[in-house]
């Protein structure tokens, strides 16, 4: 592996371990995870999107939760991913509640594929997972390639949830990295520079 790779990954590490400790942190969690649904629900992109293509939180993830409900409310086309077993590849399935939801690869909430329909046409909004995000719409994920490999595939506006104190100036990337085009925070929303 070329040296300039691997000063990446250590450092992507470092700070996975930076940003985890942070989000254990985060005070007042609910309120800005409201704060935060209340932004995406007032974004052009999300008012627009006919299909929403979510993760499922866990942990000290932003909640998706309530943004998968209200989403379903709005008569919007609800995706979430599926982790296919033995690779790196994300499918995500459409979902009439949460209820069509169950635990699955990392202990993750899932679609029940043998029940809900596969997404083939990957446009709309894609709300994406992420320890961290800087300014340019870089973001530092959990390591496993998982969701740049599926953003290579959609059309549509990605949009990063985090908290304010996980918003950098600048984080490291690699050349598979793709970039997201709007953060939101408790405290408003970035437009970076794009994909």
């Amino acid at each position: 592996m070329p040296a300039e790779l691997l000063d990446i990954r250590v450092e992507k590490n470092k700070l996975r371990e930076q940003y985890k400790n942070i989000r254990a942190n985060i005070e007042n969690k609910e309120a800005k995870d409201l704060k935060i649904k209340n932004k995406l629900s007032n974004l052009w992109a999300y008012r627009e999107a006919e299909r929403v293509f979510a993760y499922v939180s866990m942990g000290t993830e932003v909640s998706t939760f309530e943004i998968i409900k209200m989403s379903l409310q709005k008569g919007k086309k609800v995706a979430v991913p599926y982790c296919v077993p033995g690779t790196r590849e994300l499918r995500f399935y459409y979902i009439n509640s949460l209820d069509d939801l169950e635990s699955g690869t990392f202990g993750v909430l899932e679609p029940k594929t043998d029940k809900c329909e596969i997404a083939t046409d990957h446009s709309g909004i894609c709300i994406v997972p992420g320890l961290a995000f800087d300014r340019s719409g870089h973001r530092l994920g959990y390591g496993k390639g998982y969701y740049d490999r599926f953003l290579n595939s959609f059309n549509g506006c990605t949009v990063g949830l985090t908290y304010q104190d996980c918003i950098a100036e600048k984080l490291p990337s690699g050349r598979y990295d793709v970039k997201i085009d709007i953060i939101i925070y408790e405290g408003g929303f970035i437009r970076t520079n794009g994909r």
